[in-house]
C-alpha cells in the first residue's frame, strides 16, 4: 500500500444491508413486490405516476429510520484519515455514507432525500412525500417535483468525475455490489486498464468477480473494518 495515494471506491447494496435497508433485487427480480418495470423508469413514471410516488415516498421514509453501520463508519473513517486523493462513488440512494461522516462521496445514481423539479432542474433536500403534488420550493411550480433517483435508461450523474477518478486510481476497490448493473459494472475493467490494483468485497462472488486480482467474502460489516485498518494501519 506504500505505493497507493489514489482510491477509488465503489459501494453497493451489499453495504447498507446490515442498516436493514433492502438490496435493489431479490432473486424473482423483484424490488419490493414491484415489477422495476413498473417503478424505476421514466415510461412507469409516466404511466402511473401515483404508484412511483407512493413507492418512492415509502423508500423515503423508511431509510430515515435506519442508521449507518461499521462498514459506513469505516469508510468515513478512511475518508478522514487517508493523505492521498480518495472517491466514494455509491450507486446507493440512500444517505448512510453521509450520516457515518464520510466527505469525498458521487451519488452516481441520485438520493432519496432529494427531489428534482423537471421544470427549473432545481434539486432540493426532501424528507417529506411526494404523493400529493407539492409545489417545487424554487420556482413554485405545482406537480413538477419527481424522486432525484437516475431511473433504467437515464444517464448516471458525474460520470466524467468518476471516469477521470478510474483513470488516476492507484487502488480501486468495489464493496457490496452485484457487479450485473452498467455502467457501474464496467468501472474495474477502466481502473484496470489505467493500471490500478483492485480488490472486491462482496458476501459472495460478483458477476464480475473474475475482473478483480483479489476478492474477499464475508459480510461488509466484517470485512470493510478489517480493510480499512489494513489500508490506515499498514
Amino acid at each position: 500500500m506504500e505505493k497507493v495515494q489514489n482510491i477509488v471506491i465503489l459501494t453497493g447494496a451489499g453495504v447498507s444491508a446490515e442498516s436493514g435497508i433492502d438490496t435493489f433485487r431479490d432473486g424473482g427480480g423483484l424490488w419490493e413486490q414491484h415489477r422495476v418495470e413498473d417503478v424505476a423508469t421514466p415510461e412507469a413514471f409516466a404511466r402511473d405516476p401515483d404508484l412511483v410516488l407512493r413507492f418512492y415516498d415509502l423508500r423515503r421514509a423508511a431509510i430515515q429510520t435506519k442508521e449507518p453501520n461499521a462498514a459506513h463508519r469505516a469508510l468515513a473513517r478512511l475518508d478522514a484519515e487517508w493523505p492521498g486523493e480518495l472517491t466514494i462513488v455509491t450507486q446507493n440512494v440512500d444517505d448512510l455514507h453521509e450520516r457515518a461522516g464520510a466527505k469525498r462521496l458521487i451519488h452516481m445514481h441520485g438520493e432519496h432525500l432529494n427531489a428534482w423539479c423537471t421544470a427549473c432542474d432545481a434539486r432540493t433536500s426532501w424528507t417529506g412525500p411526494l404523493f400529493d403534488r407539492p409545489a417545487c420550493p424554487a420556482c413554485g411550480a405545482g406537480g413538477t417535483l419527481r424522486p432525484d433517483i437516475v431511473w433504467f435508461g437515464e444517464m448516471p450523474y458525474r460520470m466524467d468525475e468518476i471516469y477521470h477518478a478510474l483513470n488516476r486510481a492507484d487502488l480501486f476497490v468495489s464493496i457490496g455490489t452485484s457487479g450485473a448493473v452498467y455502467p457501474a459494472a464496467g468501472f474495474v475493467r477502466e481502473a484496470r486498464q489505467s493500471g490500478a490494483l483492485t480488490l472486491e468485497l462482496n458476501m459472495e462472488p460478483s458477476q464480475g468477480s473474475y475482473w478483480f486480482a483479489e476478492a474477499r467474502h464475508g459480510p461488509a460489516t466484517r470485512l470493510v473494518p478489517e480493510w480499512v485498518e489494513e489500508v490506515l494501519g499498514g
